[in-house]
């Protein structure tokens, strides 16, 4: 019965899908592109730059003024 949920959780995927989307952003690989980046601070206590600090960013965007749907319409009315 492993089914069930992993099909909850594809439907629930996609009905939150037309709502709105989500964008990610991670910074890996253009710190890992720098070579200042790769020898760390060089005295204790140092910050690293804030162009070496590796930031991994998710954001949900959720429209909410999306246009209605009328169902009472009959096919010649369109």
């Amino acid at each position: 019965m492993q089914i069930a949920p992993a099909l909850a959780v594809a439907v629930l995927a996609a009905a939150l899908s037309a709502c709105g989307g989500v964008s990610y952003r991670d910074t890996n690989a253009a710190v890992d592109a720098r070579p200042e980046c790769a020898s760390g601070p060089q005295r204790p206590g140092e910050t690293p730059p804030t162009w070496c600090e590796r930031k991994v960013q998710t954001e949900w965007k959720s429209d909410g003024g999306g246009e209605k749907v009328d169902f009472k319409k009959k096919d010649d009315e369109r």
